[in-house]
């Protein structure tokens, strides 16, 4: 079984510090929450940016700005830029990490309702567009799927030279409007995909270590973070994200599977660089 691959997602583009302290708005914020999940294992950090204010951004030199200093601290690790933004920003808006050096990118895979009146917009045409961007500049997407028809979708567009193999697949699961987190759910994603792909699961508030171990155990790979979730057990708020980090480590550890370090992580994901 490969080493596993734990993906720290550290801010996101709706989590608030009115929901905890810690999550990172600023540059400096950011740095210390990446720090931190690269010290307990994690080989890749998926990225969202903020204003200082809290305010979320696809602007470019933003990104630049956080990955720069990211990478000033921890040079090793994979940065995984976020082309989901948020809600209501244009195609163009959302591709603008994609400009930049970066390793891989999300490509989200379908659309999907966030909520009240919330809708995450993918179309057909903006998951070929945004596939084919990312094809021209090397860049490896991270296949976020919500529900199991977006694997579909994702496969169908690969048939048609839009996403080139071997594919990584991110189930996100828990999120209202997407797939549930229960066991048939993950079940029915992972006996879903094509012989050789890999994938990581991203639970949602109280799927996220449930969910960590069913990877883990199958031998995928696992995402944490205040992204996804902000409390290290119930009603215990995290102090970083490297806390949410060390617990997936313990848990493999218990479960028999080792930490890839970004080198390996490079590998299992047949990155170029």
């Amino acid at each position: 079984m490969e080493k596993l691959i734990i993906t720290a997602a550290i801010c996101g583009a709706e989590v608030l510090k009115e929901h905890n302290p810690a999550v990172p708005y600023t540059v400096a914020e950011i740095v210390r929450e990446a720090k931190s999940a690269h010290e307990a294992g994690a080989s890749i950090i998926h990225l969202h940016v903020r204003w200082d204010d809290g305010t979320p951004t696809q602007d470019k030199g933003r990104f630049k700005e956080c990955i720069d200093a990211i990478k000033a601290v921890v040079p090793d690790i994979i940065i995984l830029p976020s082309t989901g933004g948020a809600v209501g920003m244009t195609n163009d808006e959302r591709l603008q990490p994609t400009e930049l050096d970066i390793e891989m990118a999300t490509l989200d895979c379908g659309t999907c309702n966030f909520g009240g009146d919330d809708v995450f917009t993918n179309t057909e045409n903006t998951i070929k567009y945004f596939g084919q961007r990312m094809i021209e500049r090397g860049i490896k997407p991270e296949l976020e799927v919500f529900d199991k028809s977006m694997i579909e979708m994702a496969l169908r567009l690969a048939k048609k030279g839009f996403i080139s193999p071997p594919f990584h697949f991110d189930f996100v699961m828990g999120v209202n409007g997407g797939i549930g987190g229960d066991i048939r759910d993950f079940a029915f994603l992972r006996g879903s995909i094509p012989e050789g792909a890999t994938y990581t699961v991203a639970g949602i508030g109280r799927y996220e270590f449930p969910l960590a171990a069913l990877s883990i155990i199958d031998g995928g790979h696992v995402r944490v973070g205040f992204e996804d979730n902000v409390y290290l057990s119930r009603g215990v708020l995290a102090k970083s994200n490297g806390e949410l980090v060390a617990k997936v480590v313990r848990l493999a550890r218990e479960l028999g599977r080792e930490i890839a370090t970004p080198a390996e992580a490079r590998r299992i994901l047949g990155l170029a660089k």
